[in-house]
């Protein structure tokens, strides 16, 4: 899978890319990331990419061109079998769960654009994001940090990123639930025992265990989930 993403603070995606699973994701050559510099497409002599909103408010609206120029220029460069997604970080998107996460990380090649500043130019969302993605009803700075989240969601979906395959098929939010609870030595620690059924042995009743579990956090914690179609 290809991730390519474009910001005009590309150093805020070193330590995360360069570390834990990111970093061994590209090593084993499951996931090519390239982050791309905004102020380097565009056509300004001060490397400008944003400019004041026609009809007067606050703040600042990040300009269309270098933003159309820079996604051009990487879809030019791109496979032809791996026609590029490109998916604009923002308020006003969808929000991103396990279930959209599972339909982004079919496509082979996806463009990550990084909103900033007061918004960003609305033929931009219109003629050129295939979608956009939000993270949670909650204002950041700009999209750099949805973006690191969503790389990372995407990431380990890729095969052979992880180092057990079934690991992920039992984490949070998989089937709409929550994940049961887990436990490690020592059995006792300060007075609280480990559940007896995880010490039997028998793997029939504590798959049924964590299941019944699964399915009581969830419903105390997010009874939402439970709503939700798989």
């Amino acid at each position: 899978m290809r991730i390519d993403i474009i910001t005009i603070f590309p150093k805020m995606f070193d330590p995360v890319l360069n570390e834990s699973m990111l970093l061994r994701a590209q090593e084993k050559k499951k996931v090519k990331i390239r982050v791309y510099d905004l102020r380097d497409y565009t056509l300004d002599k001060h490397r400008k990419v944003d400019d004041r909103p026609f009809g007067g408010g606050s703040g600042m609206v990040m300009t269309a061109e270098p933003i159309f120029l820079a996604v051009e220029k990487i879809k030019s460069q791109s496979r032809k079998d791996a026609k590029p997604h490109v998916v604009l970080l923002c308020p006003q998107g969808k929000q991103l769960t396990q279930k959209k996460a599972k339909s982004l990380v079919k496509y082979k090649h996806l463009i990550l654009i990084c909103g900033h500043y007061e918004g960003i130019d609305e033929r931009v969302r219109e003629s050129l994001a295939d979608e956009e993605i939000s993270i949670g009803d909650y204002v950041l700075t700009g999209g750099e940090l949805p973006a690191m989240v969503l790389v990372d969601c995407l990431a380990r979906l890729v095969p052979g990123v992880l180092g057990d395959k079934n690991s992920l098929n039992f984490e949070s939010f998989e089937g709409n639930l929550l994940e049961y609870p887990q436990y490690t030595r020592p059995a006792n620690f300060r007075g609280m025992a480990v559940p007896e059924i995880l010490l039997s042995g028998d793997h029939q009743k504590i798959e049924a265990w964590r299941k019944k579990e699964a399915i009581r956090k969830t419903k105390k914690r997010r009874p939402d989930l439970l709503k939700r179609k798989s």
